[in-house]
């Protein structure tokens, strides 16, 4: 059986990684994530007020959005009229995720909205999506408090997502669309750099899964994770 796959990785190894903050000019914290191919711009705006759901609770939210480019696939996507069912998914997936690192009691009457685009897509945009959008969130929060919207950092820890999957009966990690289009099984798991859970999302697309099979995708997402989450944290001590 091949030791490397189509791209010439090896099984646990991730695609290439840039994560590059500061991409455009006004939102308090950008960047532009590439997981290999797929390129995701995630854009961070703090501004006071929140929802009216919230008001007079002292805390404060975080809401996210997320799209595709018409040109992000091969084939030309229309703009949508409104939001379809699974983008809907992934920025309520992308929500969670920071707020899983954020309190909220420390950003009182303070929404901070996070946008994720989807320039390219070849695998994994939701993943690249969160992992991106965490390193604008606390270019964001650091934004925030020299602007004196808030008096202390929200943020309690990092985290990050990656997929993971089982192609021609061998465990992937961080799959590309030739790989996750194939995928017998195939994971999104979002961790934070605790080691915790947030979200495990899996499917058996033809034979159901054993625990077996399951514990040895997540060890192998959680590796993923880590390389993940020291790549954010070195692209945040760059000046």
């Amino acid at each position: 059986m091949a030791t490397k796959r189509h791209d010439g990785r090896k099984p646990d190894q991730l695609r290439d990684l840039r994560i590059l903050r500061r991409y455009t000019r006004y939102a308090g914290g950008s960047v532009l994530i590439a997981t290999g191919q797929t390129q995701v711009l995630c854009t961070a705006f703090a501004e006071p007020g929140v929802p009216a759901w919230l008001e007079g609770a002292g805390k404060g939210w975080l809401t996210a959005e997320y799209g595709m480019l018409p040109s992000s696939t091969p084939q030309r996507k229309r703009r949508p009229e409104r939001t379809d069912g699974r983008a809907q998914e992934i920025q309520r997936l992308i929500g969670r995720s920071l707020r899983a690192v954020l309190d909220l009691a420390r950003m009182p009457d303070l929404t901070i909205a996070v946008d994720c685009d989807v320039l390219q897509a070849d695998g994994g945009t939701r993943t690249a999506a969160v992992t991106g959008a965490y390193v604008a969130l606390v270019d964001a929060v650091r934004n925030a408090l020299e602007r004196g919207l808030i008096a202390q950092n929200p943020i309690t820890g990092a985290v990050a997502a990656v997929s993971a999957g089982i192609v021609d009966g061998r465990i992937l990690l961080d799959l590309d669309y030739v790989e996750d289009s194939s995928a017998e099984l195939d994971f999104n798991v979002v961790m934070t750099d605790r080691g915790q859970f947030v979200e495990v999302q899996g499917t058996a697309e033809k034979e159901p899964f054993d625990r077996i099979q399951l514990d040895t995708i997540l060890k192998t997402a959680g590796k993923g994770i880590r390389r993940l989450i020291k790549a954010q944290k070195d692209a945040l001590k760059e000046k």
